[in-house]
């Protein structure tokens, strides 16, 4: 994961000082690309331990087209539980609840899930009924019926919704290329891009992402290319980023999807397994919500 490494250092050293909305300050740059040759491995970073099943977890949650953390928690991810819990503590009916009592509740009462546990119309509400329209599943039928089209995008950026959201999307739009070689790739635009927390789990969301659709269309999984906005390092995560940037880099590890399963729809968390993954320790760090 040079890519990664590279993209850290350069923000490190190029990034300007900039207030946000959050109560901690980024170290920021605009506009920046990295590609990811899946051919050579899944790029999964390996300078810090990464938490695969919540990975996997949250991609099929998109797929599902579900927007309730409630399927995150009862498979105990909890990368959104801290959005979800920022807005029932702004609403009336908040309790003074911590926040692990909150999660409790998500997960043992179903009617409480329904009524506090939604994110609003965000990433797989969009993918899936975007105005009515199943990106999706529309681009994967294109892919398999045009595939040298130049308009196999998804879109999560919906202004429609943007203020019924948790979090409006930080990844907002991809497209699918298909080459001459029958090899197929995906270019993720990302307009808001946490360099320590966020990144590593959106390159390797995309890269399983694209690894799935390329298995369903019969192609081959070629380039995973990621372009950036804004993307900046939290001032409370530079030194974790520095520790990163002293540790080596290991052999990148591989994906085995179940052969059995032939579409994205219907594949479970069993059915995705990380294979030959070697890594350095975890590193934590707060998010800034």
């Amino acid at each position: 994961m040079i890519q990664y490494l590279k993209l850290a250092r350069f923000v490190l050293e190029n990034g300007q000082l900039k207030p946000n909305r959050t109560k901690y300050k980024t170290l920021s740059f605009f506009g920046y690309q990295n590609r990811y040759d899946l051919s050579k491995g899944f790029p999964l970073i390996t300078t810090k331990k990464m938490f695969f099943k919540g990975i996997v977890a949250e991609l099929l949650w998109f797929i599902k087209g579900d927007t309730n953390i409630k399927f995150l928690i009862d498979h105990n991810v909890h990368i959104w539980d801290a959005w979800v819990f920022k807005k029932y503590k702004n609403s009336k009916f908040y309790q003074n609840e911590t926040l692990k009592e909150f999660q409790k509740k998500i997960k043992d009462d179903l009617n409480f899930a329904q009524k506090f546990g939604d994110l609003g119309p965000v990433y797989g509400k969009q993918w899936r009924d975007f105005n009515h329209v199943d990106q999706l599943k529309d681009v994967i039928s294109k892919i398999k019926k045009n595939p040298f089209s130049r308009r196999l995008i998804v879109n999560a950026w919906n202004p429609t919704y943007i203020s019924s959201m948790a979090l409006p999307p930080c990844h907002v739009m991809f497209q699918f290329y298909v080459d001459s070689k029958k090899r197929l790739s995906l270019s993720m635009y990302q307009r808001s891009a946490d360099l320590f927390l966020g990144v590593p789990f959106n390159i390797a969301s995309y890269s399983l992402l694209l690894i799935m659709v390329a298995k369903e269309c019969n192609l081959e999984p070629f380039e995973f290319i990621h372009s950036f906005g804004d993307v900046h390092i939290y001032e409370n995560h530079i030194e974790q980023i520095k520790k990163q940037l002293h540790r080596k880099p290991l052999p990148l590890p591989q994906v085995w999807l179940n052969p059995k399963v032939k579409s994205i729809f219907d594949y479970k968390l069993s059915d995705i397994v990380l294979k030959n993954y070697q890594c350095h320790s975890v590193l934590k760090a707060k998010i800034a919500v």
